[in-house]
């Protein structure tokens, strides 16, 4: 029986709480693309994502409508473009601006793809298209990158870890007039998920269907009122209230996800539960850290309260949908997040202290805005830590960084729109450049040999 008051609950968390659909992300696979003409292969790449999306946007604004349902963000992935290219063995920018060209007839907002899997060392195609990454992302509005630089059963590529530095610090620097924009849109991944819908790192695994919806839900401001209403309850309540949230959290995602699906024509995929947050005051996981009781997010405790909500979010979602994938968790986008600008700027919270969050939260060091004079080998340490977390603990880790050029430790880095205003934050000045030089394949652990 529908009952009115669950109803009446959810038109107030669309209207008050700043819950939405973060995105509907269609993948395509372009498997079946691959030539060892690269224009032969790009024009079939074309045609096969404007045959696959051309009514990705209007079915969505559709169900936005007819539901008052806002999804923010239409999106494609497609197939690591790397693995595409590697027969035509020409210039990846080719595929780079027909992913453009197809992205912006669609009226997606990204499309995500132009990414390489170097877990294990490079294959045909992948440094070609790693190092033709900064140009792309300088010279394209919509399309998003990301390298797979380890796993846990291959180990880490410390390699692959100090050329993504290099990279990340080269697309800052072609972007520098644009707030380093280019750096925003590249992600460096640990166990990165084929099912992902959440740019920057988003593509579509080679394991995955032909073509697939994959939803990402928001709702942290929902998580923070829910617990408001219960301020003196202990904390085995508190999970349970976050669980019960995000079960209609994910709901409404399932919902969107399935009417997209039978609209479109194509298989559901996933929902990802990680709850995204945004700028807008009172959309904040900093918030529900800090409702949990914490004075500031940063503050000892925040590593435990964060374990808890990335738990309780995964339990409240699995029991909603059958199909859950992707990241799923709590994202902690410091830029993206006004909670956690607000603690970066009260000197609560250190890049330290975030890398602890992400041994327990979904995803790890994202949208953090660095001084301009970074060297490349600090940046491919940061990334390489947090690839270790992400290989011990058999879960995704990821790293997006942003060398703010021209700015040091304290000054601002504005994006606007949902990447928000980032803190330049400080880093550890000692230097790492003898270990990242030692280049090589750090092996895989013992929970690798799980045969």
């Amino acid at each position: 029986m529908i009952n009115t008051a669950d109803i009446l609950e959810t038109i107030s968390m669309l209207n008050e709480e700043n819950l939405d659909i973060r995105t509907v992300t269609m993948g395509i696979s372009l498997l079946d693309c691959i030539s060892d003409n690269a224009d032969t292969a790009c024009d079939k790449i074309y045609d096969k994502i404007m045959h696959r999306a051309r009514h990705l946007v209007k079915v969505c604004e559709g169900i936005e409508r007819e539901y008052s349902a806002p999804i923010v963000n239409k999106r494609i992935s497609v197939t690591p473009i790397s693995v595409v290219s590697a027969s035509a063995g020409s210039d990846p920018a080719k595929y780079a601006f027909t992913l453009e060209k197809a992205a912006k007839e669609c009226g997606v907002n990204f499309i995500g793809g132009f990414s390489a899997l170097a877990q294990k060392g490079y294959s045909a195609g992948d440094l070609e298209l790693i190092e033709a990454i900064p140009a792309i992302l300088s010279e394209t509005e919509r399309v998003c990158s990301s390298v797979n630089i380890g796993s846990t059963k291959t180990g880490i590529n410390l390699d692959a870890c100090a050329k993504m530095g290099e990279i990340i610090k080269q697309c800052a620097k072609l972007t520098a007039d644009r707030n380093c924009i280019g750096a925003a849109k590249l992600v460096v991944f640990c166990n990165a998920p084929e099912d992902n819908p959440f740019m920057a790192g988003a593509f579509h695994g080679v394991g995955e269907p032909d073509c697939i919806i994959n939803v990402g839900v928001s709702g942290p401001g929902v998580v923070s009122a829910a617990l408001k209403k219960q301020p003196g309850a202990n904390i085995t309540t508190v999970a349970d209230i976050i669980k019960k949230t995000a079960f209609k959290i994910t709901r409404l995602g399932f919902l969107i996800g399935n009417l997209a699906s039978e609209r479109l024509g194509i298989p559901f995929g996933i929902v990802d539960l990680s709850l995204a947050p945004t700028p807008a005051v009172g959309d904040s996981v900093a918030g529900i850290l800090e409702e949990i009781g914490l004075e500031k997010c940063g503050a000892h405790g925040s590593t435990a309260a964060l374990a808890l909500l990335n738990d309780a979010v995964k339990k409240g979602g699995a029991m909603a949908s059958s199909h859950i994938g992707g990241l799923s968790g709590a994202f902690i986008p410091v830029s993206e997040d006004a909670g956690m600008i607000d603690a970066v700027n009260a000197g609560c919270l250190s890049l330290e202290k975030l890398e602890a969050m992400t041994a327990v939260c979904s995803v790890g060091l994202d949208m953090i805005a660095v001084p301009g004079d970074i060297k490349c080998e600090t940046i491919a340490a940061i990334i390489a830590d947090e690839a270790a977390i992400g290989m011990i603990n058999m879960k995704t880790t990821a790293v997006r960084i942003i060398p703010a050029i021209g700015k040091k430790a304290g000054d601002k880095l504005n994006f606007g729109g949902l990447l928000g205003t980032g803190a330049v934050m400080d880093v550890n000045p000692f230097s790492c450049e003898r270990f990242i030089r030692r280049g090589g394949l750090i092996p895989a652990p013992v929970q690798s040999l799980r045969n």
